[in-house]
């Protein structure tokens, strides 16, 4: 475990109750939040549950919110020798869900938490009641941003993410376009997890595991993913889509489109890739509304 990194300077902004639960001889961070129908919200790299502190604050007097940091990620331990693969993820992910004893699930996902939230699916495809999807992606493809494809490569990635913190620096300037949110104490909290070259392993793990060629440990993990997306068209999903996102253009808004053609679609023309930090006033009505109208 590596550690060196407190809430307590954001508690105002994240007001939430920490629990962990043991995998192994690591410890996994959740939260667990409100009352009613489980809501699991799944954040993606290199942000945290943080990303998702208005949501809950916005719909935990309604629902339940389950919210985990990954491994290596904000307050879950960041082990260095560790099996920071897809695979991994998703069997944590279980392990969580098997704990809580968690059915009826709205799989609430973004970024890397649409690869792994629909691997739980495929595992367990009766506990999934709904789907709320944001800019991410479940499926093959290899359409890559210039800048983090070369954070794949083996020299160029140690560098500017563990050295440098390129990754995680550069997300706060990219990924929100909506003047203001992303300055300041939200900025620094984002940030906070990732404070040394230790803390940012799984973020640098996160980018070498993305499936761009059948070497990649994710790649078979997706392709199969991505086969049994089909099976889910009867669930009721909601996307909401920050149309200005340098990386989850309006080409996998599209993907998403034909694998769930009944969906309730919101593009929403401001937000970039954080789209829930750049939109959660016009997003938590939405939500409410889609969840209150597919109960059954």
């Amino acid at each position: 475990m590596v550690s060196g990194f407190s809430i307590e300077p954001f508690r105002d902004l994240y007001p939430f109750e920490s629990r962990f639960i043991e995998l192994g001889s690591h410890r996994l961070h959740y939260l667990d939040e409100g009352q009613g129908e489980t809501l699991l919200m799944l954040h993606g790299n290199p942000t945290w549950s943080f990303y998702y502190r208005n949501l809950i604050k916005g719909l935990r007097s309604q629902f339940r919110c389950v919210v985990p940091d990954h491994m290596g990620c904000g307050l879950s331990d960041k082990p260095q020798e560790y099996n920071y693969t897809l695979s991994q993820h998703i069997d944590n992910l279980e392990k969580l869900v098997d704990h809580l004893n968690l059915d009826n699930i709205t799989l609430v996902v973004h970024d890397w938490g649409g690869s792994i939230g629909m691997g739980l699916a495929v595992r367990h495809p009766e506990k999934i009641k709904r789907l709320v999807v944001f800019n991410t992606a479940a499926f093959l493809t290899d359409r890559i941003p210039f800048s983090i494809n070369l954070c794949r490569n083996s020299i160029i990635g140690p560098l500017a993410i563990l050295r440098f913190n390129l990754f995680a620096k550069l997300g706060a300037i990219w990924a929100s376009k909506q003047p203001g949110r992303m300055r300041g104490r939200v900025r620094k909290g984002y940030l906070a997890p990732y404070n040394s070259p230790e803390n940012r392993i799984a973020n640098l793990r996160f980018v070498q595991d993305i499936p761009m060629t059948p070497d990649i440990p994710s790649y078979p993990v997706v392709e199969h993913i991505e086969s049994q997306l089909g099976y889910f068209r009867d669930r009721p999903t909601l996307i909401i889509w920050g149309m200005q996102d340098f990386c989850f253009t309006r080409y996998f808004l599209e993907r998403w489109e034909k694998y769930f053609p009944d969906a309730e679609v919101h593009e929403v023309a401001q937000a970039g890739h954080y789209v829930v930090e750049d939109a959660d006033e016009q997003i938590i009505p939405w939500m409410i509304q889609f969840l209150r109208i597919n109960t059954v």
